[in-house]
C-alpha cells in the first residue's frame, strides 16, 4: 500500500487460469495491488495484459474452464473467495458493483431500462415493484440522462450508446456501492461522449464516496481520473504508483514506452512512437521477463529470470531488473534513453 489510507480492497498474489486441451493458460500470475477508501485504481495495458480477467476474478464472474486457483481478494476484511455463491450475488451489485465494456451486450434486450435498474433495488432493498421503479427514476436522473420518464420505459436499443453507457452507470451505482470497478467503460464512444462519460463518473464517485477500479489501455483517461495506477503485462503487474509519479518518473521500459505512444501536442510528431511486438500468449510466455522480447534494454539476466515487483522508493513499486543490484547492463536512464536504445536493437 503506498499510503496510510484505510483499504477497502486487497487483492494478493492473484492467480487465475483457464484448463485447455493444451494445458493451464495463465491468464493473471500473482498479481497483487490494494484500494485505498475512497480512491481510485486505474489498471493499465494492451489487450491480452490480463486486466479485465483480473476484475472479473474479484468480482467472481470466472467460467469454466478458467478458475481463481491462488491468492486472496479480501474486500472490508473478509476474503472473496471464502465466499459462497450466494453470499456473492449479496454483495455483487450491493457492495462491489461493475461496469462492463459494451453495454449493448450487458443490458438485457427484453427489458425495459427501468425494469433493469428496478431489479437491484428489489433483490438487494427488498423493495416493491413501483417503489423501486420510482428509485430508478432517481437513478436515470443522477446520471443525466435527458426525459428519464421517458427512457425509464425504452428498451436498450431504442437508446444511444451514451445512454446505454449512462444507464449502465445507473445500474451499477443504484444501490451505493463501496466499490464500483469500470471495465473499458468509454471504448466504445466516441471522444465528446468519452469526457462526458468520464466527468460523470468523478463527480457521482465525489458525491457517493465511492472507491473505484478503473480498468482502461488509455494513459489519457488514468491521467484524469486515477490517484493510483497499475501496469499490467502478460498476467503480472510491472508497475505500481501514484498516479503523479508514474507520469512523472516512470520506472519500468513498457510504462515508458505506452507513454511515448501517446500523442502530443506540445510537439511535432511526424509519427507516433510506438513499442515493437505483441504481447506474449499466455501460453507461449518468455522464460525470463515477460516484456524482454520487446524491451530495448533486454540483457541476458532479463531473458533467463523473471524479476518480482520490489519498493524501489515510497511511491514507487517496480518488475525491472534495471532497477536492482543484478542488472547486468550499461547504467540507464529508462525514460531518457528509451527511444535511442529502441533504435539501436532494430
Amino acid at each position: 500500500m503506498l499510503d496510510n489510507l484505510k483499504t477497502i480492497i486487497d487483492v494478493n498474489e492473484l492467480q487465475t487460469s483457464f484448463y485447455t486441451s493444451k494445458g493451464e493458460v495463465k491468464a493473471v500470475d500473482g498479481v497483487s495491488f490494494d484500494v485505498p477508501s475512497g480512491k481510485t485504481l486505474g489498471i493499465v495495458g494492451e489487450s491480452g495484459s490480463g486486466k479485465s480477467i483480473t476484475s472479473l476474478s474479484i468480482m467472481r464472474l470466472i467460467e469454466s474452464p478458467g478458475k481463481v486457483k491462488g491468492g486472496s481478494i479480501t474486500f472490508n476484511g473478509e476474503d472473496l473467495l471464502a465466499k459462497s455463491e450466494a453470499e456473492m450475488r449479496h454483495i455483487r451489485g450491493n457492495q462491489i458493483s461493475m461496469i462492463f465494456q459494451e453495454p449493448m451486450t450487458s443490458l438485457n434486450p427484453v427489458f425495459t431500462i427501468g425494469d433493469q435498474i428496478a431489479e437491484s433495488y428489489m433483490i438487494h432493498e427488498k423493495l416493491s415493484k413501483k417503489e423501486a421503479l420510482k428509485k430508478a427514476l432517481g437513478m436515470l436522473e443522477l446520471v443525466g440522462i435527458p426525459s428519464p420518464k421517458d427512457r425509464l420505459k425504452a428498451y436498450p436499443y431504442e437508446l444511444s450508446g451514451g445512454m446505454r453507457q449512462r444507464a449502465m452507470i445507473a445500474i451499477a451505482l443504484a444501490c451505493n456501492p463501496e466499490l464500483l470497478i469500470a471495465d473499458e467503460p468509454t471504448t466504445a464512444l466516441d471522444v465528446t461522449i468519452q469526457a462526458q462519460i468520464l466527468r460523470l463518473i468523478n463527480r457521482l464517485q465525489d458525491e457517493l464516496g465511492m472507491s473505484m477500479i478503473l480498468i482502461t489501455h488509455d494513459l489519457g483517461v488514468v491521467a484524469e481520473t486515477c490517484d493510483y495506477v497499475a501496469v499490467m503485462y502478460a498476467g503480472k503487474i510491472v508497475e505500481y504508483a501514484d498516479v503523479h509519479t508514474l507520469f512523472k518518473a516512470p520506472k519500468h521500459p513498457y510504462t515508458v514506452g505506452l507513454l511515448k505512444s501517446l500523442p502530443r501536442h506540445d510537439i511535432d510528431q511526424d509519427e507516433l512512437d510506438v513499442i515493437k511486438g505483441m504481447v506474449p500468449r499466455p501460453d507461449e510466455l518468455p522464460e525470463g521477463c515477460r516484456f524482454a522480447p520487446r524491451c530495448p534494454f533486454a540483457t541476458k539476466l532479463c531473458e533467463e529470470k523473471l524479476p518480482s515487483l520490489e519498493n524501489i522508493d515510497d511511491k514507487n513499486q517496480v518488475r525491472c531488473w534495471i532497477h536492482t543490484d543484478e542488472w547486468d547492463g550499461p547504467e540507464v536512464n529508462v525514460r531518457d534513453d528509451y527511444g535511442t536504445a529502441q533504435s539501436q536493437k532494430s
